[in-house]
């Protein structure tokens, strides 16, 4: 499962300027080489992201640099963080039906 998102502004990666990023879903392996999840959640079980963790997500999901993740638009950094926790709170593949 990806997801394809439109960016507000170009940014630089391997020497392309890209407009559009697709963030696919992380791998296991990739959780557990990045040691975290993208949010945390509060005694109050309010959830909050994790910003630091979720640009290592973005490069790793979209393929791209750290240094790409610092050229995002505020906004577009922020749609992307909570896409990848969004990873996190679904499941990748349908549930059987009883």
């Amino acid at each position: 499962m990806s997801e394809s998102i439109k960016l507000s502004g170009p940014i630089d990666a391997h020497g392309e300027q890209l407009s559009e990023l697709i963030l696919r879903r992380p791998t296991v392996q990739e959780v557990r080489a990045i040691k975290a999840m993208p949010y945390k959640v509060g005694k109050d079980e309010e959830v909050t992201l994790d910003t630091d963790v979720a640009a290592k997500y973005i490069a790793v999901c979209a393929g791209i640099p750290p240094s790409s993740v610092n050229q995002l638009d505020l906004a577009d950094f922020n749609t992307l963080c909570w896409e990848v926790a969004g990873f996190f709170m679904t499941s990748a593949s349908p549930q059987p039906k009883t």
